[in-house]
């Protein structure tokens, strides 16, 4: 794989330091920005010459992006190696990544406060200050993970035409500008 170019390695330095904010390893987020970007699938060993880093921290990074289902493992015609490449479309590694972080930080939370909740109504000494704190983030957890549900099955059309829309949903539904404080 050639070395690359400037704007290249801007795009997968800064990726790299937003996965870190994220939660992300930093070698994970740059093979994904380098995957995404690469115009053919990458063997682990270009991917560990071009990012510089060691072989092994390369195989468990393709793991976890492997896990995560954002990449997958393919075979080139002639060359035994093992290929990366990353999925191109964003919508759906978007939906894909809101999936699994779903999956591993949204649903165990629910879980917890739906026995936080059940505990606090046997539990005399929850005050009721606490248990309706806790029925507020179980109630928009489940509201906004119900919804994401629904739109999650939409076509990528109509998802796009959905966004672009913005204030005009507001308006239409007859929302004042959340600027003016009317809601």
């Amino acid at each position: 794989m050639p070395a690359l170019s400037p704007v290249q390695q801007k795009f997968v330095l800064h990726w790299g330091e937003m996965g870190t904010r994220w939660g992300i390893n930093r070698t994970v987020a740059q093979i994904h920005a380098l995957l995404y970007i690469a115009p053919k699938p990458i063997p682990a060993e270009d991917i560990s010459e071009t990012l510089q880093v060691a072989r092994s921290n390369v195989s468990t990074s393709l793991k976890e992006l492997q896990a995560w289902g954002i990449i997958r493992r393919v075979h080139v015609m002639g060359d035994s190696r093992d290929h990366y490449e990353c999925m191109k479309d964003v919508w759906e590694m978007f939906r894909v990544v809101l999936d699994e972080r779903k999956k591993r930080e949204i649903d165990p939370t629910l879980t917890v406060l739906r026995e936080c909740i059940i505990e606090a109504e046997q539990d005399k000494a929850t005050d009721e200050h606490t248990e309706q704190k806790l029925r507020e983030l179980h109630d928009f957890f489940e509201l906004t993970t119900n919804w994401y549900s629904q739109i999650r099955q939409w076509p990528t059309s109509a998802l796009t035409k959905f966004v672009k829309l913005g204030d005009k949903v507001r308006k239409l539904l007859g929302i004042g500008d959340a600027a003016d404080g009317k809601r």
